[in-house]
């Protein structure tokens, strides 16, 4: 690893590297900016080769555009796709021809929204071509013939994912994942990435980890595809929780989770306990209270990014979404506005240090398992049940008398019942009414006794 991004300027020069760069789902533009990134994390480099069958997809050809531009008859150029790489639909197919403006007009997309926009449009996997513009670049051209020509073509090539890992105690793995296929976009694309990599570059410099973290990157859906069909088994053993990372701009806005398929994942339930107080040092001091809440949405397939992949139905990962300025939720979403000025520097920083108080919340979190999980056990042989039960038997005591204690024995009881690997000591207590101190007694005289151990 070559390079940090510790300041402002390290990421302004990151980020000033990637913008330019005509990423798609295969290509020479996404092999340059993942060779970009690999200075900041130290990817190993998985290969997927054109036609390779993973899950029900194929990974397809490789889209390499050359030129291509709209010039009227007189060679005045309308739009140039080296002025600006959103210019040609993505995967386009090659054309050279002249057509009259309402026949060209199919094939010429705009912003409905924002006259000065340039949408971003693709075409990956069906035969198709195009251009974008403004729509005062619509409106401008005159009611004649044009000049519309791409010059592109489709080779055999390969899809390529990143993948590395840091070790921590456990063999329980923490997925980090961002996708890498969007051009010149900097919320929607590369807020992602950056803040993945300001993320690996701290977590790397902690004293301990408890958990293992997995940094993968991809493009978008067919990338997470691909490695879950190559990673199927050890994705499904090793994973314990994670996050896709996308949408991370916006120093306005405030976090936005979005739950897993499951929605019970370890950073589902810390969010919730974010949002009722009881991790209320998540947040700065100066942080005003109104501010102090995290947004949460359900699970929701029909949108969203890599996530959908990982909580499929048959897969169902505890994995979750997180983000800030929310893909589709402002108007300059998938256009040539969606800058730097936009998504702003500062809120990359802010969105990491967030990040990472999640995960170091998630690091003190206890996990507990019980070592007979089938049926309830006998606890009068632990001597934690009474021996005469009867309604009058029990009594409201100290803890001391543990026997005759209800509050302790419902403890107890929710304690085995929860220890399943994935129910932290704050979600139970949380259940109970009680404070985690409370709860962490009775889970070490569990533990003592054999009855449960940690994770």
């Amino acid at each position: 690893m070559k390079n940090s991004l510790y300041s402002i300027k390290e990421i302004n020069s990151l980020f000033d590297r990637l913008f330019p760069l005509n990423r798609s789902i295969l290509g020479e533009g996404y092999r340059k900016s993942l060779e970009i990134l690999c200075e900041y994390i130290p990817f190993n480099l998985l290969s997927y080769p054109t036609g390779k069958q993973v899950l029900n997809w194929k990974i397809p050809k490789e889209w390499v555009i050359h030129e291509a531009f709209i010039e009227d008859l007189d060679n005045n150029r309308i739009i140039d796709f080296k002025d600006n790489n959103l210019y040609v639909v993505n995967y386009s197919q090659p054309i050279d021809e002249v057509i009259p403006l309402d026949e060209l007009k199919k094939h010429i997309f705009v912003s409905p929204h924002l006259e000065d926009a340039v949408p971003y449009t693709t075409s990956y996997y069906k035969d198709n071509w195009g251009f974008c513009m403004t729509q005062k670049q619509l409106l401008s051209m005159k009611n004649k013939n044009y000049h519309a020509c791409i010059k592109s073509e489709f080779t055999d090539g390969r899809l390529v994912n990143g993948e590395c890992l840091l070790e921590g105690e456990s063999k329980k793995e923490i997925l980090i994942t961002a996708y890498l296929c969007h051009p010149s976009m900097a919320n929607n694309e590369l807020s992602g990435p950056i803040v993945q990599a300001m993320l690996y570059q701290r977590i790397k410099n902690w004293k301990q980890r408890r958990f293992s973290y997995r940094f993968l990157i991809n493009p978008e859906t067919i990338g997470s595809i691909a490695y879950i069909s190559d990673h199927y088994e050890s994705i499904k053993a090793n994973t314990f929780a994670g996050l896709v990372l996308t949408c991370l701009g916006g120093l306005q806005d405030t976090f936005r989770l979005k739950k897993s398929r499951k929605e019970d994942s370890p950073f589902d339930l810390i969010v919730d306990r974010i949002n009722d107080g009881t991790y209320s040092d998540f947040w700065e001091d100066n942080t005003p209270q109104d501010k102090r809440h995290i947004r949460v949405e359900n699970f929701d397939p029909s949108c969203g990014s890599d996530e959908r992949q990982y909580c499929s139905t048959g897969l169902n990962l505890p994995i979750s979404q997180i983000a800030r300025k929310v893909y589709g939720s402002y108007p300059e979403y998938h256009t040539s506005l969606d800058n730097k000025d936009l998504m702003g520097m500062e809120s990359l920083v802010d969105s990491c240090n967030k990040l990472e108080r999640l995960l170091l919340l998630h690091e003190k979190e206890k996990y507990y398992q019980n070592n007979y999980p089938n049926g309830e056990i006998k606890l009068g042989d632990y001597a934690l049940y009474p021996g005469v039960n009867t309604n009058g038997s029990r009594k409201d005591s100290s803890m001391n008398d543990i026997i005759n204690n209800p509050a302790f024995i419902r403890r107890v009881m929710f304690l085995l019942n929860y220890s399943d690997g994935t129910k932290p000591l704050s979600y139970i207590a949380r259940r109970l009414g009680c404070s985690c101190s409370d709860l962490q007694g009775v889970a070490d005289i569990l533990e003592e006794k054999g009855l449960i151990q940690i994770i």
